[in-house]
């Protein structure tokens, strides 16, 4: 005996990262009242520190 289930899938909205970053190679976002740091290295890597 199989069981088949169904999940719905929201799509999650996308951004650019050039958008998201105006230009700036730091971005400073605030999450539960957490400061978190998203950095563009010089190879073009995104890096997310808290």
């Amino acid at each position: 005996m199989s069981i088949i289930t169904t999940t719905n899938i929201v799509e999650a909205k996308s951004i650019s990262v050039v958008d998201l970053m105006q230009g700036k190679n730091e971005l400073i976002l605030i999450h539960s009242k957490q400061r978190y740091v998203l950095r563009i290295t010089r190879n073009g890597k995104l890096i997310l520190t808290k």
